[in-house]
């Protein structure tokens, strides 16, 4: 390597002499360069000049690693370890791969699910979860029936439901891309967060589950629930401008809808799925199961009816006459506050009636507590605000809850 680096130069005689000056004298760079190394001539060209000054001080700074070897400073392979080092410590000029951002994909992870989220409207789900487990209690007669049987007949149930559920609002959210923007922005088909062909996907892939699931189960009381929500749930929502679909355009069609998956299938089809698929018992309605359905057809209709007063701007652009459009969103709010207080006061003497001391106290307090907060917040909303009358209408869900959790005490 010695030979390789000192031939490159002109004049190794002169540039290099065991013992010379050239080695031992501070300025021994100048002298190396006078020595092997004489001026252009004026007549050479500027970028030859250049070029040659350029390769000279490469040259040159070689020779210094070499030098200082010779002086008993570190050899050359120390040097080189030295400046390898110091090259792979700093930043590296060619291109790497990027580093694995794990942030970046739970960042990604999060807004998939948020979006998930609000696309299967969270307060349904709820809804249809509570009913279904409320409802299956309504078939247990002596304690020995909570068992993993029981437990295996709920599950069943809830998932096969809940699937489709996502179904219907899914499939009522692909139909109302364009009033959902007035509406409700902040859904991901009218936000633009999904696509029509993952709208599509979804709800496709949610029906066909719950259907497969239902058929699994082998429970007809179950499968038949599932079948009659799927055909309600189309005629309500899609829009093929057909004159006996799209029941939402009109408001008692729309309300009978979700009378009858509420109020009547959820409480007759899942009580009897426990009653005859689960226990193998004879079908039975009992007082609890006849009160429930009759509360909650109440209830549903307070649902069908209140669900519009907060999208009445939208509902009126595109056409859709419910009753709020019809009869404006004051008016409407007062009938269903008033339907809701008649509901409490049935409940209140069916409970007063219960030959159960423990049920006709906590039904008859918990009844008139949740009609007393009902009439409070209802004094207290701004027809003006939006936000407002829709907070209102979460709040009839969350009284919709709390009824779930008094209909297994009803005895």
């Amino acid at each position: 390597m010695n030979s390789l680096l000192l031939g490159s130069f002109p004049n190794k005689a002169s540039l290099v002499t065991p013992g010379g000056s050239c080695w031992r004298s501070k300025n021994w760079t100048n002298n190396c360069l006078t020595s092997s190394y004489a001026p252009p001539t004026a007549s050479w060209p500027k970028r030859k000049i250049k070029k040659e000054y350029n390769f000279l001080r490469f040259k040159q700074s070689s020779l210094v690693f070499r030098c200082e070897g010779i002086e008993g400073g570190p050899t050359c392979q120390e040097c080189n370890r030295k400046h390898i080092v110091k090259a792979t410590s700093g930043q590296s000029f060619e291109s790497e791969p990027p580093a694995f951002d794990s942030k970046r994909i739970l960042t990604s992870v999060k807004n998939s699910l948020d979006a998930f989220y609000r696309f299967s409207r969270p307060h349904t789900v709820i809804g249809t979860a509570l009913s279904i487990v409320s409802v299956s209690l309504l078939a247990v007669q002596k304690s020995s029936d909570i068992s993993p049987l029981f437990f295996t007949g709920v599950l069943e149930a809830v998932v096969a439901a809940l699937f489709m559920n996502i179904y219907i609002v899914g499939l009522n959210q692909l139909s109302d891309i364009e009033i959902d923007k007035i509406n409700k922005p902040y859904l991901p088909l009218a936000s633009g967060e999904y696509s029509i062909g993952t709208g599509v996907t979804i709800v496709a892939s949610f029906s066909l589950l719950s259907f497969w699931l239902g058929w699994i189960v082998g429970s007809w009381p179950l499968f038949w629930a599932l079948f009659i929500s799927f055909v309600l749930g189309t005629a309500y929502s899609i829009d093929v401008r057909v004159p006996l679909l799209r029941w939402k355009r009109f408001a008692v069609l729309a309300a009978m809808c979700i009378l009858a998956v509420r109020a009547v299938i959820v409480q007759l089809a899942f009580f009897l799925h426990m009653q005859t698929h689960v226990y193998k018992r004879p079908v039975v309605f009992s007082r609890p199961l006849i009160f429930a359905t009759a509360f909650m057809s109440f209830f549903s209709v307070v649902i069908a009816l209140f669900k519009d007063i907060p999208d009445i701007e939208g509902d009126r652009i595109f056409g859709i006459q419910s009753f709020s459009v019809r009869l404006g969103q004051q008016r409407v709010f007062w009938i269903c506050v008033s339907l809701l207080e008649v509901a409490y006061g049935v409940a209140l003497m069916v409970g007063a009636a219960s030959p159960c001391l423990w049920s006709k106290i906590i039904t008859g307090v918990g009844h008139a507590a949740m009609a007393l907060i009902l009439w409070f917040r209802a004094k207290s909303v701004d027809f003006k605000n939006k936000a407002s009358i829709t907070s209102f209408y979460m709040f009839i869900w969350k009284l919709f809850y709390a009824e779930y959790l008094l209909i297994p005490l009803v005895r």
